[in-house]
C-alpha cells in the first residue's frame, strides 16, 4: 500500500505544487515511484484550475524539474485520504486543522520545514509578491524537506 503526501500551501500555484513535483522528482531519481504518491492542494480556491506559477515553472526548469499539476481547493475528505499532510505555513497549519474540529486527524498534519535538514526555518515563505530569488530559496527549502522527508519515510 503506498503512502500518500499531500502538500498544501494558500493558492496552490507556487509552494505546494513545487513541492509536489520536487518530491516526484526524487522518487523517481530514487526508483521508488509508486511506492509513494504526492499530491497537493490550497487552502483557498482563488487558482482553481490554473497551473502552477509560470515563475515556479522557469525556476524548476532550471533544476530539471517539470511543474505538473493543476490548482485545487483542500477539501475535509484529504485528511482522512492521505497519510500525511504537509503545511508550507502556520497559517497553512490552521487552515487544515480547522477541516477537522474533532481532531481525528491532526497527528498527519505536519511542517514541512520540519523535515529541513539544512535550513533552520519554520515556514516555507510565499514567493508570490517577491521576486526571482524568492523561487528559487523555496525550492532550496524545499529540496532539503523533501530529502529530509524521504529519509524519515523510508526508514
Amino acid at each position: 500500500m503506498p503512502k500518500k503526501l499531500l502538500f498544501v500551501c494558500l493558492g496552490n500555484i507556487c509552494r505546494s505544487p513545487a513541492a509536489e513535483n520536487v518530491m516526484n522528482f526524487l522518487l523517481q531519481q530514487r526508483g521508488l515511484e509508486g511506492e509513494i504518491i504526492c499530491d497537493s492542494a490550497g487552502t483557498a480556491g482563488y487558482h482553481i484550475g490554473a497551473p502552477p506559477d509560470r515563475r515556479m515553472q522557469k525556476a524548476a526548469k532550471a533544476r530539471g524539474i517539470s511543474m505538473v499539476g493543476s490548482a485545487r481547493q483542500l477539501q475535509p475528505m484529504d485528511l482522512r485520504e492521505h497519510d500525511l499532510i504537509l503545511a508550507m505555513d502556520y497559517s497553512n497549519y490552521h487552515d487544515i486543522l480547522s477541516l477537522d474540529p474533532q481532531g481525528k486527524y491532526h497527528d498527519k498534519v505536519k511542517m514541512m520545514c520540519s523535515y529541513c535538514r539544512r535550513y533552520n526555518v519554520k515556514e516555507v515563505p510565499d514567493p508570490y509578491y517577491g521576486g526571482e530569488e524568492g523561487f528559487n530559496y523555496v525550492l532550496d527549502l524545499l529540496f532539503d524537506a523533501c530529502e529530509g522527508l524521504l529519509e524519515a519515510l523510508t526508514k
